[in-house]
């Protein structure tokens, strides 16, 4: 039995809708990726018998053309019409900085109307996470440079609002980002992000409102502090710190990495015995100068993780 062809109001099939449709009826915005490509780097110390403390780090490229000439940005570019978000992301993350073959999680769309002085542009924002020093640098394109820079977001104000049916919860962050001494580059770079969320009745929503930016360009500090949050949120329910890791880490830099990110202090005695599962010991131990040798581990792949921190 042949079924009949659809047709819609105007009496026409599919076939000839498509054939007469005109892609020049709506105005076509632009659409960007943006890559939040986050570490955690050893910091140097000035006393060698101590471990080096570890710092969350953030890669960032310095503009080479207009607009924001000479500013910091995430790496990131506009999509083409003949591939995909993903290969787009992969693509220029490799031609702004040389990186390659790294995982990109989707982190958020972003779609303000004036986000860019160029035109209409809607960006959509990716998150990874990576060992650092697996990964050299290599600006490219349009990028001046690339580098890595310490990261912090702050929650520096907190107020909350009672409304008629509801409330509301007004935050206001602190981004700084810091480069290397060495490096010909601002120190610090800042930026103040204000969330706003609201809840009304069964309503809820939430909204990010950059107050002050100082060396960074576009929107890029709201994506930046969405980055953090998201990766607060996974750090507690998934085995994602496991990517900043090298092959085989002592549990200490696992629990500084855990620390880092969470921001809180966490109790040794406690936190191997829940990251026990997710682990295996090697035979391998540190060989650094100026304290005892510790053991080295690995992810453990296979592990069932029941309960996490």
């Amino acid at each position: 039995m042949t079924l009949p062809v659809p047709r819609d109001r105007n009496g026409m099939s599919e076939a000839e809708f498509l054939a007469q449709y005109d892609a020049a009826r709506y105005a076509r915005p632009s659409v960007a990726v943006d890559m939040v490509v986050l570490t955690v780097a050893d910091q140097a110390q000035p006393n060698y018998r101590k471990l080096p403390a570890k710092k969350l780090q953030l890669l960032l490229i310095r503009r080479g053309e207009h607009p924001y000439l000479g500013q910091w940005a995430l790496p990131g570019g506009f999509v083409s019409v003949d591939e995909s978000l993903d290969e787009a992301a992969r693509r220029e993350l490799h031609d702004e900085t040389g990186i390659a073959d790294i995982y990109l999680q989707p982190l958020a769309a972003w779609g303000e109307v004036d986000r860019d002085p160029r035109t209409r542009v809607i960006s959509c924002s990716y998150l990874a996470l990576v060992d650092s020093t697996q990964l050299p640098l290599q600006a490219g394109t349009d990028a001046a440079d690339a580098q890595w820079f310490q990261l912090s977001c702050t929650l520096v104000e907190q107020t909350t609002t009672q409304l008629p049916t509801g409330m509301q919860t007004n935050r206001l962050y602190l981004i700084e980002l810091t480069g290397s001494a060495e490096e010909a580059c601002p120190l610090p770079l800042t930026a103040e992000v204000r969330r706003v969320d609201t809840a009304e009745g069964k309503r809820r929503s939430s909204k990010l409102v950059i107050e002050s930016s100082n060396g960074l360009a576009f929107d890029h500090a709201k994506i930046i502090y969405a980055a953090t949050e998201r990766l607060k949120q996974q750090i507690e329910h998934t085995d994602i710190a496991f990517q900043l890791m090298p092959e085989r880490f002592t549990l200490s830099a696992l629990q500084q990495v855990y620390e880092i990110i969470g921001g809180k202090e966490l109790l040794a005695a406690a936190f191997r015995r829940k990251i026990a599962p997710l682990v295996e010991e090697t035979d391998a131990t540190t060989r650094d100068a100026g304290h005892r040798p510790s053991r080295l581990y690995r992810f453990n792949p296979f592990a069932i993780q029941k309960e996490f921190l």
